[in-house]
């Protein structure tokens, strides 16, 4: 945590937006440490060190600080991801299934930060803010699509059907994977009402093997 000592006010544009990259940081350390929901600005302000009136005049809101992280996420996954699939043709349902869930689970994060992203950070950030999001990810979605049609059998359609799938099921899967303190004892306590719980990546990687066999009948 910094002191309030050293974290003086900026005044130059450098200075500036390094002030705001330190408070980005302090949200993404306390995000993977405690979780996306325990992220508020009074939260990042005392991680950082700094009175909340330093974040504020920065950051607007957490959502839109939380978005900017979410953003980050979905450029560094799809890099990595295209990466792995770069070069390769003619890949089983499976295999691109294991590498889309191992990637991801390899970005706990970016898991937790899917399920707000929808559900409330998109919201309550301005016109210009979710505008450029949506455009930032529309980009590397698009592009993750072609990497994806290039190395499988899957056409343009059905690999973009493929991705809002990814999307659509990683979010809850993840949550559900990783529940709670209480729910955790409950499980433990009862396990017949442990049947929900689920192992994030063999899941995953289930379900998009099916989904891709199905869109491989279909096709067909």
């Amino acid at each position: 945590m910094a002191s309030q000592d050293t974290f003086q006010r900026a005044y130059s544009p450098r200075h500036k937006e390094q002030r705001a990259n330190d408070l980005i940081d302090a949200a993404r350390r306390l995000a993977i440490q405690e979780g996306v929901r325990a992220v508020t600005l009074t939260a990042i302000a005392t991680h950082a060190g700094v009175h909340v009136s330093a974040v504020r005049r920065y950051f607007d809101s957490r959502e839109a600080i939380l978005l900017g992280l979410a953003e980050e996420g979905y450029a560094e996954w799809v890099s990595v991801l295209i990466g792995q699939l770069e070069g390769r043709e003619n890949l089983s349902s499976a295999e691109l299934a294991r590498a889309v869930a191992n990637t991801l689970t390899e970005r706990p994060l970016f898991c937790d930060l899917l399920t707000h992203v929808t559900l409330n950070l998109e919201r309550e950030v301005t016109y210009e803010r979710v505008r450029t999001f949506k455009t930032i990810v529309a980009a590397a979605l698009s592009q993750l699509g072609s990497a994806i049609t290039a190395a499988t059998a899957l056409t343009p359609e059905q690999a973009g059907d493929f991705i809002i799938a990814v999307i659509a099921m990683s979010a809850p899967l993840w949550q559900a994977a990783h529940p709670a303190e209480t729910l955790t004892r409950l499980y433990e306590a009862e396990p017949t009402l442990a049947h929900i719980g689920i192992d994030f990546a063999p899941t995953l990687t289930r379900l998009l093997t099916n989904l891709c066999d199905g869109m491989a009948l279909a096709h067909g």
